[in-house]
């Protein structure tokens, strides 16, 4: 996802082994300034983040962002709830398949798009013991595969 003017902060690598991402999102992040430069500096992270919908608003839970070391009565709270910004039907038509399809919204990365903060929401469905176990299967089959071809 490198392209010109964008610069991944973090990704959630147990997202994708812990559900099949179905379509992905991309939402502004509403941030105070001292979390902008926390972000920079790359101290967050999204390790058990999930995304809710109230009153027709996308919120992020549980995704820790560090106080910023120089900051000081401007620090807000590591874990509060964040507001993601994005169209009001875009919101509808994600809150009606969270309600009934069993899918819910992981942020998958945050990563800033020119000087933005934006964050990649999948609509994911969680997998089961035996789905993972067989993903890692496949995973290692194809590394063994890659390792011999590099050997010859």
């Amino acid at each position: 996802m490198e392209k010109k003017g964008v610069k991944i902060a973090a990704q959630n690598r147990k997202a994708h082994h812990d559900y099949y991402v179905e379509e992905k999102y991309e939402a502004g992040i509403e941030l105070a300034g001292t979390e902008v430069k926390s972000v920079r500096a790359g101290t967050l992270n999204l390790k058990d983040s999930y995304c809710t919908v109230r009153e027709g608003e996308l919120f992020v839970h549980g995704m820790h962002i560090s106080p910023y070391e120089k900051g000081n009565i401007f620090n807000k709270d590591p874990v509060r709830p964040r507001r993601l910004l994005m169209h009001k039907r875009e919101i509808r038509k994600l809150h009606a398949l969270v309600k009934q399809d069993g899918y819910t919204l992981v942020p998958l990365s945050v990563y800033f798009k020119d000087s933005r903060v934006k964050v990649e929401v999948g609509l994911c469905k969680g997998k089961k013991n035996y789905d993972k176990r067989d993903a890692a299967a496949q995973r290692d089959a194809k590394r063994e595969m890659d390792r011999a071809m590099k050997a010859r």
